[in-house]
């Protein structure tokens, strides 16, 4: 099935190219989770059962300002001159009082854009947001421009402790030496701590927060396709692999029809085809409906999980291109998978979609 690697351990993981595989119903890989799924059998479980543990709410859109940090805006909005003086210096509340007179603050990028507010005084008004009872343990805070909550940075450590390296670096395609510096140094235990990385700057940041927490519905959708029961024939999908592993391993029966689009030919193994056209959002979408169609084809999937995991996609994809594989592998002589990936060549967001048989 699966040869995909959600590698949620927070183990630490070899430099590059690390993979975690397990096995299920003697087939080579399956994707890792705390619960293994869509194997069928005793440790198989249904997906109203599956998505009755909820996460923790997480920030939804790329937004600087996670919603349990919106006090902070509010602070700069409402405090008076006299509050805003007791913890800025006069002439940094007399910017904020003049500019939000004009306009409110939306965003922290408007407090930033104020003359006189740097680092050091958004650290102070964040102090004033927290001493005058705005926001609370569930805002960790402003790190490298981004206010962050509790949820968002626990996310956000899960992320970099468990990724592969592939996988990190197409995160972050613009700071190689700060993904390098996170492997080798991980694990983490603070948002704080990765963000003091050599390397790490406030996008490379805020790239991290949204691979963390901006796909959580389609991530439901795909827990929910790996949980349905499908012995013989079926789906899986992914949201985080090894995508070089899944092109270099030497872990098929049989590979073939190995075709790519954007990817390094020369990390590709022999007789891998080129394609010169990269994918647009509606190969992506229709790869991944038809996948959860096929997977769905009892209708045992609540409609709200597919539409909202869907709706989560599109909004994802829209207007982006991808780099990614198509290929079909065999385990045995009694089975066959296909297999498809795309990489957001900006963002690093990625899926996985596979469907498979068996005799």
């Amino acid at each position: 099935m699966l040869t995909a690697y959600l590698l949620l351990s927070s183990a630490p993981q070899p430099a590059y190219h690390e993979v975690s595989p397990m096995r299920c119903l003697a087939l080579p890989f399956l994707a890792m989770s705390l619960v293994t799924v869509g194997c069928g059998g005793a440790d198989s479980q249904e997906p109203s059962e599956l998505l009755g543990t909820q996460r923790a709410s997480l920030t939804e859109t790329d937004v600087d300002v996670a919603p349990e940090c919106q006090g902070i805006i509010d602070f700069v909005n409402a405090a008076s001159f006299q509050t805003l003086d007791a913890y800025l210096p006069s002439d940094v509340a007399s910017n904020l009082v003049e500019y939000r007179a004009v306009s409110p603050f939306a965003t922290l990028a408007d407090v930033s854009s104020v003359p006189l507010v740097g680092a050091a005084r958004l650290e102070q008004i964040e102090g004033g947001a927290r001493s005058e009872g705005y926001i609370g343990s569930s805002c960790v805070g402003i790190i490298d421009e981004l206010a962050v909550s509790a949820d968002d940075a626990a996310r956000m450590v899960s992320l970099v402790n468990t990724v592969s390296s592939t996988e990190l670096h197409d995160i972050l395609p613009y700071a190689w030496n700060g993904a390098t510096n996170l492997l080798n140094q991980r694990p983490f235990a603070t948002v704080e701590s990765i963000a003091a990385t050599s390397g790490i700057s406030s996008v490379s940041l805020r790239n991290i927060r949204n691979a963390a927490t901006l796909s959580d519905p389609l991530e439901d959708l795909i827990a929910a396709v790996n949980a349905l029961p499908q012995p013989d024939f079926g789906a899986n999908m992914a949201r985080h692999f090894d995508r070089y592993d899944l092109t270099t391993g030497s872990h098929y029966y049989s590979l073939h029809g190995l075709e790519c689009f954007g990817i390094d030919p020369d990390s590709l193994p022999n007789g891998a085809s080129i394609r010169a056209n990269l994918a647009d959002a509606a190969e992506v979408r229709a790869e991944v409906e038809s996948t959860v169609d096929y997977a769905n084809r009892s209708n045992q999937l609540p409609a709200s999980v597919v539409s909202q995991g869907l709706a989560n996609l599109d909004e994802r994809i829209a207007g982006r291109s991808f780099k990614g594989c198509y290929f079909s592998y065999s385990n045995d002589p009694w089975s066959g998978n296909n297999v498809a990936f795309f990489v957001d060549t900006v963002s690093g967001f990625s899926v996985l979609t596979e469907t498979y048989w068996s005799e």
